[in-house]
């Protein structure tokens, strides 16, 4: 900016900062002004109250919509409970990019943020992230393959082998009953990406699940998958949000499909159970808690995260929303009748492959853009 702009801005800064030191405006609010000006507080001198310090909230970024209330309940309200500390609950959708954004302006406005394991192995390596801080987060209360070193599982998910029992002629049991068209005729959905796309393509090529990232990253690994692809694309429907993939089986135009769990257990509820999928070879993941780095709360963020792990919260939001919790203590306190639709059920776990994100974090590139290619062809 120009020298006079700058003064200006400066200027505008030091009101803000005023009516912040004088609780006039919350944090949240002054943070928010003084980015979209571009000044960062303390390469400016601004004089600030302590609460920036020791705050007196903390900003919790997710997606929006019925989330909102979700989190609130199993978690904000629970952490206020126990520290006084106010929970704001933000849907405005925490993209790695807003991350990226605030972090190199040096105005970051957000704590904690509700992101995906792709997200935060990308951000953690370019240094957007703050290490977890696993003297006050309990590894113990993850699943093993969802601890990473800027972020941890806050909930759990599955990729699904979905279908309409009544259109059928038996319940399929895994992916190469998705791709055999003559037993099981009919109109499939997959994903308009390969995340959780690619591996069910080599299950169904009989691969198993242990060895199916082994098998992907062969030199011709990801050329088998997208001519498996090839093969049924014909068939298949593509969906592009989890709304879309739940409509397409409303509508009775597909009799398969490879979607969220979650969505085929809106599903099978709206349909009286007609509408069913099995655990066998699906891809589970999960979503994650990450920290953009200079965070307003500071550790505060960690407290918060490790607050969010007891198993009581987590079986809340999976009551609400479906999201399995990522504590194993909190399966064998999953309620019976509702343990059929956990994904982190040892029963159903078990038979799930946990997504591999550094295999995405090296190929991704190239297998979206080579996706994408098959089937727009």
């Amino acid at each position: 900016m120009t020298d006079d702009h700058k003064d200006f801005a400066l200027d505008c800064a030091e009101i803000a900062a005023g009516r912040y030191n004088k609780g006039e405006i919350d944090r949240r609010t002054f943070l928010g002004a003084i980015a979209a000006l571009g000044i960062i507080p303390a390469a400016a001198s601004i004089p600030l109250r302590g609460a920036i310090a020791a705050p007196d909230e903390i900003v919790v970024v997710n997606w929006g919509g019925p989330a909102i209330e979700a989190y609130e309940e199993a978690f904000g309200i629970p952490f206020e409970k126990d520290t006084g500390i106010k929970v704001v609950i933000d849907g405005t959708g925490p993209s790695g990019g807003k991350m990226k954004a605030m972090v190199e302006s040096g105005a970051v406005t957000w704590d904690v943020c509700d992101s995906g394991i792709g997200t935060t192995l990308v951000l953690g390596k370019a240094g957007i992230l703050e290490p977890i801080d696993y003297s006050i987060v309990d590894k113990s209360k993850v699943y093993e393959k969802f601890i990473f070193d800027h972020g941890l599982a806050n909930y759990l998910f599955s990729f699904a082998l979905t279908y309409a029992k009544s259109r059928v002629p038996r319940a399929p049991t895994g992916w190469k009953d998705f791709w055999d068209l003559e037993t099981f005729p009919g109109k499939r959905t997959m994903r308009k990406n390969p995340i959780g796309m690619l591996e069910s393509t080599m299950m169904a090529e009989g691969v198993p699940i242990d060895k199916v990232y082994e098998e992907l990253s062969k030199p011709d690994g990801l050329d088998r998958a997208l001519a498996k692809v090839a093969e049924i694309k014909d068939e298949v429907i593509f969906w592009g949000s989890g709304s879309e993939s739940q409509q397409l089986f409303r509508t009775g135009e597909v009799v398969m499909g490879n979607i969220w769990h979650t969505r085929a257990l809106l599903l099978h509820r709206e349909t009286g159970g007609d509408i069913e999928w099995t655990w066998n070879q699906g891809v589970v993941t999960c979503g994650t808690w990450v920290v953009p780095k200079g965070n307003p709360a500071g550790k505060a963020a960690m407290e918060f995260i490790a607050s969010s792990q007891a198993p009581e919260q987590q079986i809340s939001l999976f009551k609400a929303m479906g999201n399995g919790p990522a504590n194993p203590a909190a399966a064998e306190l999953v309620p019976d009748d509702l343990k059929q639709y956990d994904p982190g059920q040892k029963a159903n776990y078990d038979v799930q492959l946990p997504f591999n994100g550094e295999w995405y974090l090296e190929h991704q590139e190239t297998a979206v853009s080579r996706y994408l290619e098959v089937i727009s062809g």
